[in-house]
């Protein structure tokens, strides 16, 4: 293997679609069972299936987790990326055959076929993001429920408009993303109830131009605060001098003077959580979705870096109010998976 690749990227393309979900002798190949205890001296072997390239934001993070588990917790990890919905079945089935006990990835492209192929090594743990729920015996799933951070991240939105109207502009709408932008609109309306909304969706997770052709015509449109729900956008907020709200990851350095803070995914807790239960022989089909959120320390809101001095008082002041109010359990963020409009 090269630069973190396995020997599954260099194969695309020389099977057909029937040859991918057909079980044959190959779905047979011994690997340890979610129930057996792994061997104290023996590395745990994990492995990341990836639609997009590691540098789109939600595959990032995993990566990332990934790699800090790597060097705190002792497991050989490797990858794949870019991989296409019609070799998702034949990756996942070399990892498993490849001795790895524990595979994840995104599944919203092939959500049958994931399901479909784990289910031919029942002694492989499957855990991956989904829009779906958990299969028995060995397919669990998760998402980043970062809508809390997104929530204070409109807030401050809100309340630092000078224009009155904000913007987003978002990969598809598709429930995991409605909830994080109306999160972030929920939390500007309730600090400037006339608040304007603008939205865009660019149908791809992750096309940089697209998303900034997109805000650039947001900001046209009167747009002073902007969430860069995808790549791109931050870039249209500096060359534009507009302020934004990052998402998914600390995003500052993009644009010092321009990002304020963001919504940050943390996926090392479930990452953690996961690879203790493999190497304890418990792993089950379950929704790891709570380990995402604020209170498991799976999502907070970034550093306001350079914005630390010049965000007034009052503002800082009821972010932290409520993000107190949100890890007390006695406030709680509306989940809307409905898909938002412009005003």
């Amino acid at each position: 293997m090269e630069n973190g690749k396995s020997k599954i990227q260099s194969k695309r393309g020389g099977l057909s679609r029937r040859d991918l979900l057909e079980v044959g002798a190959l779905g047979l190949a011994a690997t340890m069972l979610p129930g057996q205890v792994l061997a104290q001296d023996k590395k745990l072997k994990v492995a990341a299936i990836f639609a997009t390239p590691t540098e789109e934001p939600w595959v990032h993070q995993i990566h990332v987790a990934l790699q800090r588990a790597e060097k705190e917790l002792g497991i050989e990890y490797k990858w794949s990326e870019k991989v296409q919905t019609a070799d998702f079945s034949r990756v996942m089935r070399e990892y498993a055959q490849g001795g790895y006990e524990l595979v994840l990835g995104d599944a919203f492209a092939a959500e049958r076929e994931s399901r479909r192929t784990a289910k031919q090594f029942p002694k492989v743990a499957f855990l991956f993001g989904s829009g779906a729920g958990p299969a028995e015996p060995n397919f669990a799933v998760f998402d980043n429920w970062i809508h809390e951070p997104a929530y204070l991240s409109g807030l401050i939105a809100g309340k630092m408009s000078k224009s009155g109207t904000i913007g987003a502009v978002a990969a598809m709408g598709i429930p995991e993303v409605n909830r994080l932008v109306n999160a972030f609109f929920a939390g500007a309306r309730e600090v400037n109830p006339d608040i304007k909304r603008k939205v865009a969706f660019i149908g791809s997770f992750f096309d940089p131009p697209k998303a900034k052709e997109a805000a650039i015509a947001q900001i046209d449109a009167g747009v002073d605060v902007i969430y860069a729900e995808r790549f791109g956008v931050i870039e249209a907020a500096v060359e534009r001098k507009i302020l934004a709200i990052s998402n998914m990851s600390d995003q500052s350095n993009l644009g010092p003077d321009t990002v304020i803070t963001g919504p940050v995914w943390d996926m090392y807790p479930t990452v953690e959580h996961a690879i203790k239960l493999v190497k304890a022989g418990v792993f089950t089909a379950q929704d790891y979705g709570d380990f995402s959120r604020m209170a498991k320390g799976g999502s907070f809101l970034a550093p306001y870096h350079k914005f630390d001095k010049t965000l007034p008082a009052d503002v800082k002041e009821l972010v932290e109010k409520k993000k107190a109010e949100i890890l007390d359990g006695n406030f709680r963020v509306v989940v809307d998976e409905n898909t938002p409009v412009s005003d």
